[in-house]
């Protein structure tokens, strides 16, 4: 192992560039040539990539996004794209990649490396919508959920004042990892995630029960689903039910950006670190998470085709803390 290269791919997520930081710094110590791949996969076909030093990575570690840039690379859904992909890493001279990002991002590495000789792969778990198996928390979903309880907490002063009913929709197009927690920090009188069937009716007699023993106002957290805006149909439906005045704030793309929260930076620059050292160790087509406070390596594989499970502890306490 003498050349490694690192890209992020996907959506970007807070903690990517503490995690670009360390996993340089790691290779450098070990006298390994390290380059960064620009724009994700879509750099990666085209070989487009810059050599990264000490100076390269300096003062990073606070910013938010990514500072190799990322992309959805149609190109790279294709066999021809991805032949073209191990092309360009053969002209690079790369001995192992390090891939900073999600389900999607690991699911094109195990197509790359399944139907090309290429470089070791080692995969670094980095969404805000927490949803890769084989890790408790992936890069970026602790920012994004402290940022989704700092506008519930907003939320709840002006839902009070008005005496109104808000639903905020938050991500989380498949798992309602962002939903739940901020939900449970914000405390959020109902929740509408993809894990449960959805109830106009139970969320309507739920929130209707509260405004009974005195409740003035509420808040719904909703994960966004595969249909972004969905609050709005969903807040509707509850508002004609209840004949009361609701609004709906739609957090959006907030979520991703802003400076990373003192976990994200610390769980990106562990993971950096541990993705360099499976690479030195000759592993490949794994992704180095944290299980219980421990680091793992998952295959590859298993990160996209098995479903992370949402923590059952906090679906149950939900129930009665909400009332």
């Amino acid at each position: 192992m003498k050349r490694i290269g690192i890209l992020t791919s996907g959506g970007d997520a807070p903690g990517m560039n503490a995690c670009i930081r360390a996993a340089v710094r790691t290779a450098l110590a070990h006298d390994l040539a390290v380059v960064g791949i620009r724009r994700g996969y879509a750099g990666l076909v085209t070989g487009d990539a810059v050599p990264l030093d000490r100076g390269a990575i300096r003062n990073i570690i606070h910013l938010g996004g990514t500072v190799l840039e990322t992309s959805r690379n149609p190109d790279f859904y294709t066999e021809e794209g991805r032949r073209r992909a191990a092309e360009a890493i053969d002209r690079m001279g790369l001995d192992g990649i390090v891939l900073i990002g999600g389900e999607g991002t690991f699911h094109g590495a195990s197509l790359l490396a399944a139907e090309n000789d290429t470089a070791a792969l080692v995969g670094v778990p980095g969404s805000i919508d927490n949803d890769v198996y084989g890790t408790d928390y992936c890069i970026g979903f602790d920012t994004a959920a402290n940022c989704a309880v700092q506008a519930i907490d907003r939320i709840r002063d002006t839902a009070r004042s008005h005496e109104r009913l808000f639903f905020i929709e938050v991500m989380g197009r498949t798992a309602g990892f962002l939903a739940l927690e901020s939900g449970i920090a914000g405390g959020a009188e109902e929740l509408v995630i993809p894990e449960e069937d959805l109830s106009i009716a139970r969320i309507s007699e739920r929130i209707g029960a509260g405004f009974t023993i005195g409740k003035k106002s509420a808040i719904v957290v909703v994960a966004e689903g595969k249909t972004p805006g969905i609050s709005f149909e969903i807040a509707k439906e509850v508002s004609e039910r209840l004949d009361f005045d609701s609004r709906v704030v739609v957090l959006g793309h907030l979520q991703r950006g802003g400076p990373p929260t003192l976990r994200d930076r610390v769980l990106g620059s562990l993971l950096g670190a541990a993705a360099v050292e499976a690479l030195l160790e000759g592993r490949s087509g794994c992704m180095v998470g944290e299980v219980g406070g421990d680091l793992a390596c998952t295959p590859l594989e298993e990160t996209w085709q098995k479903k992370k499970p949402l923590n059952e502890n906090l679906r149950r306490i939900f129930l009665f803390l909400s009332e």
